[in-house]
């Protein structure tokens, strides 16, 4: 077991002031299986050395510490906890913010303490998370196996998405670097073609509110970019608001 490199530009370590308390009861997250998507968020959580409470054992008060690094390929993270602190056996949840949303998981105690380093666990990445978002409306992942697509031309240019998430208030997109070319923050995309399953499509405008890369273990170099609807009629909010709870209620369902 080869000792991880943290990032020298990282955050110093968390206190207790900067600890996350898990989801209330009652409350509505998303839930988030895809590695791909589960990868990508631990790597942010790395990168920014965002603050990890973990709850153990029914404890009220958490164990601080961050994820110190990603291992996409096995996929697994390490874990560093504060300095003298170490994880008890028993399963434990682990609770973060990620930008505006707050990302819940629980792993059932397959992790590692590295011999030398006390405070340092190695960890398979949990089999799926709890997502809450802090946003006006419910965001929806696209389903597995159901290529949903968003379709455009710009200055002459065609191109075509992969989308991975959508709600009545805009769009998730992604793509390789080269096929995004020209797509900036601000930037208004007209008639766009959004094929939101087998049977729906929808016409509507653009405007692109995020533009970030980051390295996805499956598919390498990626880019994701999110969009807010421009003058959407309120039929078609209507529609998309249908959508999402027929797609909703149909997870719920299997």
């Amino acid at each position: 077991m080869t000792d991880p490199v943290p990032n020298p530009l990282r955050k110093g370590a968390p206190s207790l002031a900067d600890a996350a308390e898990p989801m209330a009861p009652g409350t509505k997250p998303h839930h988030m299986s895809d590695p791909w998507d589960i990868g990508e968020t631990l790597c942010s959580l790395a990168d920014n050395g965002d603050a990890v409470s973990i709850y153990s054992n029914g404890d009220e008060q958490p164990i601080m510490g961050r994820v110190l690094s990603v291992d996409d390929d096995l996929p697994q993270f390490v874990l560093e906890l504060n300095e003298g602190q170490t994880l008890p056996d028993g399963n434990a949840t682990f609770v973060s913010w990620v930008h505006s949303a707050k990302l819940q998981f629980t792993i059932n105690g397959e992790w590692q303490p590295f011999p030398d380093k006390p405070n340092f666990y190695l960890t398979n990445f949990p089999s799926h998370c709890l997502v809450l978002e802090r946003r006006e409306s419910t965001r929806m992942e696209t389903p597995l196996g159901v290529y949903y697509i968003a379709a455009f031309v710009l200055e002459g240019r065609p191109y075509e998405l992969q989308l991975y998430d959508f709600s009545a208030g805009g769009i998730g997109m992604r793509a390789h670097p080269r096929d995004t070319v020209g797509l900036y923050v601000g930037r208004k995309l007209s008639r766009v073609r959004l094929e939101l399953g087998p049977t729906k499509v929808m016409i509507a405008d653009l405007e692109i509110r995020l533009s970030r890369t980051f390295r996805s273990f499956l598919l390498g170099e990626q880019v994701q970019i999110g969009c807010r609807f421009l003058n959407l009629s309120d039929s078609m909010r209507e529609e998309l608001i249908v959508l999402l709870d027929n797609l909703g209620s149909g997870r719920k369902v299997r």
